[in-house]
Order: C-alpha cells, then sequence, then structure tokens
C-alpha cells in the first residue's frame, strides 16, 4: 500500500450517535465485499463499514496478491463434519474455483482495475521430497474434484520452460489462479461500494458489540444486523483463543531491467511458490518487479498483531537469500519490506456463522487463502443475513466451529515448535537430497490439522 500513498483514499472518523440496518466491522476484503452483497440483494438497506485504523489495514492491503482457488480449510475435516461427507467438501471446492472467475468479472463489470490477470500459479519442487508430496498433493485435488486440466505435474524441463529455476526437481500447474494488486482491489471496491450508497467510516474502533448496540470511542452505533469481519484482528470481539494471528511478511523488489528477465526466464504473470513446508509465495507485478512472501518470524505472544508492519531485517535477509537460490547471478534490490497477519482457526478451518436471533455474522479463519475466501465467505453471509438459500448457503463451511486455541504459553509454544520443525525438515530434505518427506514434518502437520 505504500507504493499508493498518494492515492489512497480517506474516509472519515466516525462521531456521535447513529443507526443503520447494516453495520460491517472491518472494512478489509470481507468487509467490503459484504457490503457490495449485501447492497446488491437489498438496494435500499443503509450500510456501514467501520474501521479502526484505514481500509486495508489488515491482510487485505499487505498480501501476496494471490486469488486462488485453494479453500480455506481442510476439505477432508469439512467432509466428516459435515453430513453431506466427501461431496460437501467437493462442493466447497467447486465454489472456490467459480469464485476465481467470478471475482475477475465483476472486476471487469464494475471497472476496477487491480492488475488482475489469471494466469495460474507454478509450484516448485526443489527435492525430490517435495516432488514426492505435490504427485501426493494431484491425487488429493483430483479426489475433491479438480480434473487434469485443473492441476497437472510439471517435469524439471517443463517447469525450466516457464520459469527457469536451476536448482528445480519438477513441478506442478493450477490452473484456477488469478493476479492482483492487493491495495489496488481494496481501493477499487471502496470506490465501488460508496457509489452504491455505502458509507465507510475510519479511525473507527468498534469496542464492544452488546445486542444490537455497538460501542465506538466516539460514539454509539444502534443496527439491526451486525458483520464481524476482522480475520486476524478478531480476538476483542470474538475472543482471543477462537482464532489467532499468524505473521506473514513480504518484500518487492526494484523493477528488474530486461537482460534479468530473460535470464530468470519468468516470462508470463504466472504466481509462483515452492513445495517447502515454510513455503514462499511470489508473483511478477505489473511494473516488473518480484514480490515474495513467507512466515518469518510466524506468531507473537499474546496474539499480537505488529501494528503497522514493520519487519525484522532477519525475515528481510531471509527472503532475499530465498530469491537469490531461485535466481541465482540476479542483483536483487529490495524496494520495501512489510508484514501482516491472518487468522487461523485452531485446526486451519475457516467458517462463516450467522445467528439471526441476534443478528450477528462473521466470516474468518481464512488460515492465507483470504483473497478468494474473503469474496466467497462475504458473500455467503450476506445471503444468509438476507435469507436467501443459494449452492453457497449449504457449504460445509458455513456454521463450521473450530476448537478453541490453547492459552498461553502454550499456543506461542506450540506454533513457534510447529515452524522449527518444518524449518528444521526442510532443512533436512535439501541436506541429504531425501525422497521421502521427513517424519518430523509429518508430525508437525497431524499436530496442526494440515493433513488432508
Amino acid at each position: 500500500m505504500a507504493g499508493l500513498a498518494d492515492k489512497r483514499p480517506s474516509y472519515p472518523r466516525f462521531t456521535g450517535e447513529g443507526s443503520v440496518d447494516l453495520a460491517i466491522i472491518g472494512g478489509g476484503y470481507t468487509g467490503l465485499w459484504a457490503a457490495y452483497f449485501a447492497k446488491k440483494l437489498e438496494p435500499s438497506l443503509s450500510v456501514a463499514v467501520f474501521e479502526a485504523e484505514q481500509i486495508g489495514y489488515g491482510a487485505s492491503g499487505r498480501n501476496g496478491g494471490w486469488l486462488s482457488a485453494m479453500p480455506a480449510g481442510n476439505r477432508a475435516k469439512f467432509a466428516r463434519a459435515s453430513e453431506g461427507g466427501i461431496e460437501a467438501s467437493r462442493a466447497l471446492q467447486q465454489e472456490f474455483i467459480a469464485a476465481v472467475d467470478a471475482v475477475m468479472e465483476i472486476l471487469h463489470a464494475e471497472g476496477i482495475d487491480a492488475d488482475q490477470i489469471k494466469s495460474g500459479a507454478l509450484i516448485a519442487a526443489h527435492t525430490k521430497a517435495g516432488l514426492g508430496r505435490l504427485a501426493a498433493r494431484r491425487d488429493a485435488e483430483r479426489k475433491y474434484g479438480l480434473t487434469d486440466e485443473d492441476v497437472y505435474l510439471l517435469t524439471r524441463e517443463e517447469f525450466q520452460k516457464e520459469v527457469n529455476i536451476s536448482t528445480v526437481h519438477g513441478g506442478m500447474f493450477y490452473k484456477h489462479c488469478a493476479r492482483i494488486h492487493p491495495a489496488k482491489l481494496v481501493y477499487g471496491l471502496a470506490d465501488t461500494i460508496t457509489r452504491m450508497g455505502v458509507s465507510i467510516y475510519e479511525g473507527s474502533r468498534i469496542g464492544a458489540i452488546d445486542g444490537h448496540s455497538l460501542t465506538l470511542d466516539g460514539g454509539r452505533v444502534t443496527a439491526a444486523k451486525t458483520f464481524v469481519c476482522t480475520e486476524g484482528y478478531s480476538g476483542q470481539l470474538l475472543g482471543s483463543r477462537s482464532l489467532i494471528p499468524i505473521n506473514s511478511s513480504m518484500i518487492v523488489t526494484k523493477p528488474l531491467p530486461e537482460e534479468a528477465w530473460q535470464q530468470i526466464g519468468w516470462n508470463g504473470p504466472q504466481n509462483l511458490n515452492d513445495s517447502a513446508h515454510t513455503f514462499i509465495y511470489s508473483q511478477r507485478t505489473a511494473d516488473g518487479r518480484i514480490a515474495i512472501g513467507g512466515r518469518g518470524r510466524p506468531y507473537r505472544y499474546g496474539s499480537g498483531t505488529g501494528g503497522a508492519g514493520a519487519t525484522a531485517q532477519s525475515t528481510i535477509d531471509l527472503l532475499t537469500t530465498k530469491l537469490g537460490a531461485f535466481f541465482p547471478g540476479i542483483n536483487f534490490e529490495v524496494d520495501h519490506a512489510w508484514s501482516g497477519v491472518l487468522g487461523v482457526t485452531r485446526d486451519w478451518n475457516g467458517g462463516v456463522q450467522w445467528d439471526s436471533a441476534s443478528g450477528i455474522g462473521s466470516s474468518t479463519g481464512y488460515a492465507g487463502h483470504g483473497v478468494t475466501a474473503a469474496y466467497l465467505g462475504a458473500r455467503t453471509l450476506a445471503e444468509l443475513a438476507f435469507d436467501r438459500t443459494t449452492e453457497r448457503t449449504s457449504l460445509p463451511w458455513v456454521g463450521y466451529r473450530a476448537p478453541k486455541w490453547e492459552p498461553e504459553p502454550l499456543r506461542w509454544l506450540g506454533v513457534h515448535s510447529m515452524y522449527s520443525l518444518f524449518g528444521f525438515a526442510d532443512r533436512w530434505e535439501e541436506r541429504r537430497d531425501s525422497t521421502e518427506t521427513s517424519l518430523l514434518a509429518k508430525f508437525g502437520s497431524r499436530l496442526a490439522g494440515l493433513h488432508e
């Protein structure tokens, strides 16, 4: 968002007393999409979005720009929890696939330029064990309804024709993934909903919800319905153990010269990540840079959210080193670095909640897949709240309740132990040229609830 500071819109702070048909807490993707769909369903509604800082302050303005069909959760767990079983999880997967194209269509229809282009995603395997995980992952994708056209494996030679990573053993390609510019999407959605009649208030933190009454530092609002759309910042309103803020960090390079791009061989706009346990995610930006992200320091004690996103130099160095390992011989200059938090439940499964009795609902727990999940969750929440029955309102993440996180210090110890196990497993596989995934990584994956 720093690169668009001169184009950032500003909105007033709410003060005094007021009443609305729908109050939306949180000015990120979920809140903005929820306002959009509420007004589409009921154009006469009075809708207001209340943002504690500035729109897009959280993960919506700091993410890696992946609009992907990867669901917000473990499909096997959703299947076990749903009466519909595996068919319910297949339906969820199909809605995430449809959501990618739906977002692209809406952006075109509303005239929103977020540098969007559907170009797919490449996943690089730097070890034989990583390539084996991709083969297993491909099989799992087929189980949940993806076709050979949707996702397929690549040989080393096939991968290097797309991106010239010298150390790659092979990889996988996902069709249903688009690149977007995070901040441009935030600003475009905000502009669209204000033209639809939605009010946006910045610097307007909701401190408490008491029935239909919402308390702010500068006033009070009465709302017939309230949506909580605060993702990694939800602790105060939804409970500190309902989901926790996991940190993610990014760097973006200065624009690369054409000769560097020719050497890298990354000639298209495909998104790129890898099959490591401590994976990275990246994109070639519309203005010729590489933006690359990873977890860095994953969790702050007591569910700290990290404020404005200052990034430790050690994390910047880690991501820069990773980029250099991918593309040796290129002089990458870091232009900017930032960090943010995403919301993660104890079993990594997101959920859409609506309580008609209280008139309060939420959509949270996207676990790093929030660009698409925010659209789908917000649309579903609006449909539930305004009594629309659709193919989305019966999906298995609707009403899904994840278990609570452990209290501190167990929570901090558990998260850091998991990431330490994953980091050790990556180094073990690389040093030993392993063909099998480390037992430590398998244990960590099952402990965290990531295994499908």
